[in-house]
């Protein structure tokens, strides 16, 4: 018996939008338990130099390791951005992350072959996604647009505001005029403004959400690697973490996933 199989996923975020791949972990995999940490006192990290973001990832992974996990799932894009291997170097568990699940899923969707990529300035600057699809389809054209004030948006409850709206269509109007048919929400927070995403751009552009796709990734590795949870159990425990104040975390994690949750708070440095 692997008594590993038996701890938790641990998942971290520079926020709220890794909530995204909770709720996906959920769904493919319901019997696993997760730990999940929000940095949402440090948050956006979009603008922060790599280093930093690095060290600060590096601290939440401690903080995680000690609520006894088998799995990290950095499903911060910046985070995954600034040092996915620098992780996985440092840790003798699995560690996945956002990118090269959310371009696969993208090459599978496009059919002109024109991919537009939405993140923070971190994500776009570092280039990830363009060296992630061109390792695995060279020749697709792919456009980048940074859209920091997309975070903040989420992160503030003003997904519906007549301000996001204007925001979102700016920032696309670029990829619109490009004629990309595909779009990676690069940020995992992009996905709760999916809705005005579409709308702005249109039905025939596909947006892709890697949050699924890297909940697949997970369960294959978990499956492969024989650290899936043997119990089966459908009533999961989750605990929830953040370094800022807990409410309006867990006021948006309610609406996301659907039933009340209780976040704790705690300070890393």
């Amino acid at each position: 018996m692997n008594l590993e199989a038996y701890k938790s996923i641990g998942v971290l975020d520079s926020g709220v939008g890794g909530l995204t791949v909770v709720r996906e972990l959920h769904r493919w995999i319901p019997h696993e338990n997760i730990v999940y940490f929000g940095d949402t006192y440090r948050m956006p990290y979009g603008s922060r130099p790599q280093e930093e973001v690095r060290r600060f990832a590096l601290e939440i992974i401690d903080f995680l390791q000690t609520q006894e996990i088998k799995m990290v799932v950095v499903a911060c894009n910046s985070a995954a951005a600034a040092g996915l291997d620098y992780y996985r170097e440092k840790l003798n568990i699995p560690v996945v992350g956002v990118i090269e699940p959310g371009a696969r899923a993208a090459l599978k969707a496009t059919r002109n072959e024109r991919i537009g990529v939405i993140g923070t300035e971190g994500t776009v600057g570092s280039g990830a996604y363009e060296k992630a699809i061109s390792r695995m389809e060279p020749g697709v054209e792919v456009y980048s647009r940074a859209c920091p004030l997309l975070v903040l948006i989420v992160e503030n409850n003003l997904v519906y505001s007549p301000e996001s709206y204007r925001v979102t269509e700016e920032y696309l109007k670029p990829l619109k005029e490009q004629g990309v048919d595909t779009i990676i929400m690069g940020c995992t927070h992009y996905p709760l403004m999916q809705d005005l995403i579409q709308e702005v751009m249109g039905e025939n552009v596909t947006l892709i959400s890697s949050a699924e796709e890297t909940a697949r990734e997970a369960k294959e590795i978990l499956v492969s690697s024989s650290l899936m949870n043997p119990l089966n159990s459908s009533h999961s425990r989750h605990r929830f973490f953040v370094s800022g104040k807990p409410f309006s975390f867990e006021e948006i994690g309610k609406k996301l996933l659907g039933s009340e949750i209780k976040a704790y708070q705690v300070v890393l440095s």
